[in-house]
């Protein structure tokens, strides 16, 4: 698909990696859709340096774990852009749930954006794409698809099923759309990262470095484009799955 000209839904699309994957889109030629839930001054802030690219710029606040308001966002983003020719399912709540637990709220807020949010927002997406005979899906993991992290069990299994979405997306929507993935490695560090822990992480890759937002932007922009790759998934990491075997086997 040629970007140029499309409109682009971004969920989770002002801040961090979001941000970065809507200013690629802008940049690329796309009228692009910032979903945010809490942060209207970052999305603001977004909205204008995508605004500076050329763009069409509209800003949506909804929760998509919430199923009325995803329905809501839709029918704001039909009123303001028409039909949605591209979906990138970033939004994440990043927070640790470990077994056992004395509440299950996090586990809950964390799988209802990963999960029953990513299906919410896809499932619309699919009526619009559907209907226009096109339309490109791309869904944003991590690691923790394949490697479960301690301490981490609703994030853990919530990437873990946006994989599998992926390819449920693949198969259900096919010919016309197609449902794609990528797996960031280190590319921001968390805000509360020590010099030691960036370092550490930095060392377990086969590059020995962190990556970029923009990486994953590009990566992005590459899976709209690539009109033969369906169903699969591009890691982009610097090596990280494999770094353990840098210095031995075993």
């Amino acid at each position: 698909m040629n970007i140029q000209g499309k409109t682009a839904l971004v969920t989770g699309g002002a801040i961090r990696v979001g941000r970065a994957i809507t200013l690629g889109l802008a940049r690329a030629g796309a009228n692009v859709v910032i979903n945010y839930h809490r942060d209207a001054e970052k999305a603001c802030e977004t909205a204008k340096e995508a605004q500076a690219s050329g763009a069409s710029v509209l800003t949506v606040q909804a929760n998509i774990a919430d199923w009325e308001q995803v329905k809501g966002m839709y029918a704001e983003i039909h009123r303001q852009c028409g039909p949605i020719d591209i979906l990138v399912n970033n939004s994440s709540v990043f927070k640790k749930t470990p077994i056992p637990c004395d509440s299950v709220a996090d586990w809950h807020e964390v799988t209802g954006v990963l999960i029953n949010g990513a299906f919410y927002v896809s499932n619309l997406a699919a009526v619009d794409m559907l209907e226009k005979k096109q339309g490109v899906i791309v869904n944003i993991l991590d690691l923790t698809a394949w490697d479960a992290w301690p301490h981490f069990a609703a994030h853990v299994v919530g990437k873990s099923a946006l994989l599998a979405l992926t390819r449920q997306l693949a198969i259900d929507l096919a010919p016309y759309v197609r449902a794609n993935a990528i797996a960031p490695g280190p590319v921001l560090p968390p805000h509360d990262y020590t010099p030691e822990m960036v370092q550490r992480t930095a060392d377990k890759t086969l590059l020995s470095r962190w990556g970029t937002p923009e990486d994953i932007s590009k990566t992005v922009n590459f899976l709209i484009e690539a009109d033969y790759i369906n169903a699969d998934v591009i890691t982009v990491d610097g090596g990280e799955r494999y770094g353990h075997r840098k210095k031995e086997a075993g």
